[in-house]
């Protein structure tokens, strides 16, 4: 099937960038700076899964309404910070907590691998963030990306076969000559049954101490990093990778 692939999406959060890694750090900083102390592994695990187990299944089902992704954080920010005992802060503390989303660090291998994979397919972020969060990250971390596909666009989150779907539709490409490429077995999976070609992208750090998920297998592609995928998908190296490897011989 990969023989028939003319575009790449990714995931984003955790397949591209080190989301729980680069909130802990970044908050870890305002606690220097503000003498603002909390639990903050605790606190990012506890964000993402209000947003996602809590908020986002609530406007699937339409007992809310559409909200983007950074409306959705400040609902669950906002929910979570007194129980983490974060009290009495401003407004202005609490939207720079939530714009911290905005400034995800790139696994090491992202920039240079998607660099690399440019060189053979558009690559494009299918991500829930909305389009605004996906630009400012990309400008902030360098993510080579050929298009953005935020959930705004299609006014649905992942997994609704909507998002899978209307990317194909706006690359004017058929479903099996699009890849996703993640590191999450269930956006994976509803991308497979949408007849779209897969590739999982081990992120074994993802949830920091609590690792990052396994592959369930039956995926057209499982590599180790987006350097792997440009390996699997038989592109060549960099010039300046190839210039890397002639030194090391």
């Amino acid at each position: 099937m990969t023989t028939t692939v003319r575009a790449l999406l990714f995931d984003v959060f955790g397949t591209v960038v080190d989301w729980r890694g680069s909130l802990v750090d970044q908050l870890q900083g305002l606690a220097a700076k503000q003498g603002v102390q909390s639990d903050w592994g605790a606190l990012a695990d506890a964000w993402r899964a209000e947003a996602y187990e809590a908020i986002l299944p609530q406007i699937e089902a339409r007992t809310l309404p559409w909200l983007p992704l950074d409306d959705v954080h400040r609902l669950a920010l906002d929910e979570l910070l007194p129980r983490h005992g974060l009290v009495g802060l401003t407004d202005a503390e609490v939207a720079w907590i939530n714009r911290r989303w905005h400034q995800l660090e790139p696994w090491p291998d992202a920039v240079p691998g998607l660099q690399r994979l440019r060189q053979g397919y558009p690559v494009c972020a299918l991500s829930n963030g909305n389009v605004s969060l996906l630009l400012a990250m990309a400008r902030h971390a360098g993510l080579p990306w050929d298009m953005l596909f935020g959930a705004d666009l299609f006014q649905r989150y992942k997994p609704a076969a909507e998002v899978y779907l209307g990317a194909c539709t706006l690359l004017d490409l058929q479903p099996e000559q699009v890849m996703l490429c993640a590191a999450h077995n269930g956006d994976l999976q509803a991308a497979q049954e949408l007849g779209l070609a897969t590739a999982f992208i081990q992120r074994p750090r993802e949830k920091g101490p609590a690792g990052g998920e396994v592959s369930r297998g039956g995926w057209d592609l499982e590599v180790s990093d987006l350097q792997d995928l440009a390996d699997q998908l038989g592109l060549p190296p960099t010039p300046r990778q190839a210039g890397d490897d002639r030194e090391k011989a």
